[in-house]
């Protein structure tokens, strides 16, 4: 009895001592590598594009996941014994995400510099040169994620760093934030979901019929929305449909049936969500009639007053 007061004690020690440290519980227990394919655009691309710089196969580094990339990509995995699929999954990953460390310099290094200014503001320059300001970087990710901050990039640290969701940008003259349901910090989607956002909005921008409305996407790191059972994995996001006079940003929230609705700009707006993320649209709720006989929407309960995107 004397002996297992000493183990439970003992145990109790350490334990203090562990929190003491301040090592966090895991954060991300769902983290994994993301599935990324032709078509795909954002950080985690350009994360890939420099990775594959890293293991002599370099291609042009634009944030977007077409042919050269396809290329290489099947080429890296060709070399590497892999399915030749062209489709980056947890195996191309691994093979991919090579361990960095405070003194490297190169491609690898812009990957990680990369994917903690877009997912964690670190504000580095991404020159690829590890210095102590990105060490400090991912010691800080490191602890935000429940991982040993020991300010190495290794394997736990690239799977955490590339799933981690990124924050929308609500750049001025192409979207704004809206937060119908209250969850003003339900703005963070996949970085593929995104960047294929993003890109739509500034297309339609060009149009002329004003800021793309933006409501709820995911939390930081997905889980329970209040009111959004599908929006728990960065996956899904909530767009507003067009006004006639353009005001979807600062006058009422409309409906398909609204006088005020404008259907061609809606229209062109699913067209430009789609065209930004070719073979990623899983599909599109939103309840007009016409734009369901187009094959561009989606009929859906509650779906008359936004439409909800969900990326592949």
């Amino acid at each position: 009895m004397r002996q297992l007061g000493r183990v439970i004690a003992l145990f109790a020690a350490v334990a203090a001592l562990l929190l003491g440290a301040g090592l966090p519980a895991q954060a991300f227990p769902q983290a994994a590598f993301p599935l990324t394919s032709n078509g795909n655009r954002g950080t985690d691309v350009i994360a890939l594009q420099h990775l594959l710089a890293a293991h002599g196969r370099p291609v042009t580094v634009d944030g977007v996941f077409g042919s050269g990339t396809h290329s290489a990509v099947v080429a890296f995995q060709q070399a590497e014994g892999l399915t030749a699929d062209g489709v980056v999954g947890p195996a191309t990953w691994g093979a991919l995400a090579v361990t960095v460390r405070q003194g490297d310099n190169g491609p690898a290094v812009r990957a990680v510099q990369t994917l903690l200014n877009a997912k964690r503001s670190a504000g580095l320059s991404a020159d690829g040169a590890f210095g102590p300001a990105t060490q400090t970087a991912v010691r800080a990710f490191q602890s935000h994620a429940g991982l040993g901050a020991d300010g190495v990039v290794g394997p736990a640290t690239w799977k955490n760093l590339l799933w981690h969701y990124e924050n929308i940008d609500f750049g001025p003259g192409t979207m704004c934030a809206q937060s119908p349901d209250g969850n003003a910090n339900a703005h963070w989607a996949t970085a593929g979901a995104v960047a294929q956002l993003e890109a739509a909005a500034a297309a339609f921008a060009g149009t002329g019929n004003g800021p793309l409305p933006v409501g709820d996407a995911s939390f930081e790191h997905g889980g329970d929305i209040p009111g959004h059972a599908s929006h728990e994995v960065g996956l899904d996001i909530d767009v507003w449909p067009v006004r006639t006079d353009s005001a979807q940003c600062t006058a009422g929230r409309i409906t398909w049936q609204s006088a005020t609705y404008d259907r061609a700009a809606t229209r062109r707006l699913v067209q430009e969500i789609r065209a930004k993320a070719p073979g990623h649209i899983e599909l599109i709720y939103f309840n007009d009639p016409q734009l369901i006989s187009e094959g561009l929407t989606t009929s859906y309960p509650n779906h008359d007053n936004h439409l909800h995107i969900r990326y592949r």
